[in-house]
C-alpha cells in the first residue's frame, strides 16, 4: 500500500476538566467519521488535536510548550495538520496563530461540532481557519463520539455558565448557560445503555441550573429522575453542583432514586462570608452548612466532597481560620484544595491583597493536613463493613488485584477472584482503610 492509500490517522492531547474530556471524545467521533484511526504517537500522525484549557495560566504555560513541541513534527512532515481546541483557542483566538505560526487550525468551544467540514477544507486548501463563534446559537445535536472508557461515559446535558465567580473565566470561554432538550439527553442516556455502558455522568458547568435558561423548562430534578428511569443503567453521577443552586426538589429526587448514587460534590471554596462574597459566590457559610444538614439528614450514608481555594486576594488568617473551622465541622469526605491563581481577564486578578505565594502554601499545608485527618477517619468506619462496587477493571499498579468504585465515590482494591468481570456490580468486604483508597476481600 502506498503513501496516498494508508490510512489517516490523529491524535489528540487534552488539558483541564471532563467537558473537555467530552469534547475530545466528540472531536475523535467527527475524525473518525472522516476515515481517521486514532494513534498515541503523535510523530505519526496526519492530524493532531490540542484540545486547551485556560483556567489557570500556569496550565497556559504547559500548554504553550506542548504546542510548541509540534514545530518541529510540522517541519517533518509540512501536511501534518495542527489544530488548538477548546477553552485557550476561544480566548486568544488569531493571536495563537501569531504566537505559534505552524497550527492550521483554531477552534474555538461553540464550533466543535463543525472540526469534520474544515479538516477536509484544510485537506483541500491547505490554508488556516480560525473558527471562533462567540456564543452558539444552538447545541449541534447528533455529533458523533468516540468513547474510551467502555463502562461509563459522559453526558453533556447543558453548556457555559452564569455565575461569574470573581476568579474564573470559564463564562467568558464558555458563554452563557444553554441547556439540552431533555428528551435529547434522555434519547442519549437509552442509547449509552444500550452499547453497554453502566454508569453515566450528567455534566455541565452548573448542572443545578439546567432548565433554567427557557421558561417552561424542565429542571434538573425532572431531568435526574427522567435519567434514572433509563434501563440498563447501574448508577448516575453528576458534576460539578453549585451550593446556591442545590434545593430540596433535587436532594428529595436523589434519596428515592434507584441509580443516582449517593455523592454530594459541592464546592465551598471558602468558609468566611467576606471572601465569599469578594468570589461573587451568592451564599454564606451558614446556608452551606444548612445544606449539608439537610443532605445528611435526608440521606444519611451519603459522602460529600469539596473545592477549597487557598489565599483568594484578601484572606486574613482569621479568614483562614473560619475555612478550617468549617472544614472540622462538616467532616467532608474528600476535598479539592487549590492555591488561588490570577487569571488575567478576570476580577480578582486586580483586587488588592493578593497573597504572597509562601503564604499561600503554608496555608494549603495546614488545610491538606487537616482534610486528609478526616478522610482517613471516614474511611476507617468502614473497616467490616460490605460494600457495592461498580468493577472498573485491573488495579493500575498490580496485575492480580482489581478496583472499583463505590456509589460513594470510594476506589476499593481486592484480590482478583477471576469471577469478577469489568461492569459487575460486585460486593466487598472492606478490611483496611487508607486516605484516598479502601481495600477489601471480595464476596
Amino acid at each position: 500500500m502506498n503513501d496516498d492509500n494508508k490510512q489517516k490517522s490523529y491524535h489528540t492531547i487534552t488539558y483541564g476538566c471532563q467537558m473537555n474530556e467530552n469534547d475530545t471524545e466528540r472531536l475523535a467521533g467527527q475524525l473518525k467519521a472522516l476515515g481517521y484511526a486514532e494513534t498515541d504517537r503523535p510523530d505519526g500522525a496526519d492530524v493532531i488535536l490540542v484540545n486547551t484549557c485556560c483556567v489557570r495560566e500556569s496550565a497556559e504555560k504547559k500548554i504553550h510548550g506542548k504546542i510548541g513541541e509540534l514545530k518541529r513534527l510540522k517541519a517533518s512532515n509540512p501536511n501534518l495538520i495542527i489544530g488548538v481546541t477548546g477553552c485557550m483557542a476561544q480566548k486568544d483566538r488569531d493571536k495563537l496563530f501569531k504566537r505559534a505560526p505552524h497550527v492550521d487550525l483554531v477552534l474555538g468551544t461553540h464550533n466543535l461540532h463543525q472540526l469534520g467540514e474544515i479538516i477536509t477544507d484544510i485537506g483541500r486548501s491547505r490554508g488556516r481557519v480560525l473558527a471562533v463563534w462567540d456564543q452558539a446559537e444552538r447545541l449541534a445535536p447528533g455529533v458523533p463520539t468516540i468513547r474510551k472508557n467502555k463502562i461509563s461515559a459522559w453526558l453533556p446535558i447543558m453548556y457555559g455558565c452564569n455565575n461569574f465567580c470573581t476568579y474564573c473565566i470559564v463564562p467568558y470561554v464558555r458563554g452563557r448557560e444553554r441547556s439540552r432538550p431533555l428528551d435529547e439527553v434522555v434519547g442519549e442516556a437509552a442509547d449509552l445503555a444500550s452499547q453497554g455502558f453502566r454508569e453515566l455522568t450528567l455534566l455541565g458547568q452548573n448542572v443545578n441550573s439546567y432548565g433554567k435558561d427557557e421558561q417552561g423548562h424542565a429542571d434538573f430534578a425532572d431531568l435526574l429522575a427522567a435519567v434514572d428511569r433509563v434501563e440498563g443503567i447501574a448508577r448516575i453521577r453528576y458534576m460539578t453542583s453549585h451550593p446556591r443552586d442545590m434545593n430540596t426538589k433535587v436532594i428529595d429526587t436523589i434519596r428515592r432514586s434507584r441509580h443516582i448514587c449517593e455523592h454530594f460534590h459541592l464546592p465551598i471554596q471558602a468558609g468566611s462570608d467576606a471572601v465569599l462574597r469578594a468570589m461573587n459566590r451568592g451564599y454564606t457559610a451558614a446556608v452551606y452548612r444548612s445544606l449539608v444538614a439537610e443532605i445528611r439528614d435526608a440521606i444519611p450514608g451519603a459522602s460529600l466532597t469539596t473545592d477549597i481555594i487557598v489565599g483568594f486576594p484578601g484572606e486574613t488568617d482569621e479568614m483562614f481560620a473560619d475555612t478550617l473551622d468549617l472544614v472540622e465541622e462538616i467532616r467532608f469526605d474528600a476535598a479539592y484544595t487549590f492555591l488561588y491563581s490570577q487569571r488575567s481577564g478576570t476580577p480578582a486578578a486586580d483586587l488588592p491583597g493578593q497573597i504572597p505565594l509562601a503564604v499561600k502554601k503554608e496555608r494549603l499545608q495546614r488545610l491538606m493536613s487537616l482534610q486528609n485527618e478526616a478522610s482517613l477517619a471516614i474511611n476507617r468506619e468502614l473497616v467490616g463493613t460490605e460494600t457495592e462496587v461498580l468493577v472498573e477493571g485491573e488495579s493500575k499498579n498490580d496485575a492480580n488485584k482489581m478496583m472499583g468504585r463505590t456509589r460513594t465515590n470510594k476506589i476499593v482494591i481486592w484480590d482478583r477472584h477471576g469471577s469478577e468481570r469489568t461492569g459487575d456490580l460486585a460486593t466487598v468486604k472492606i478490611d483496611a482503610a487508607q486516605t484516598w483508597v479502601l481495600k477489601g476481600t471480595l464476596v
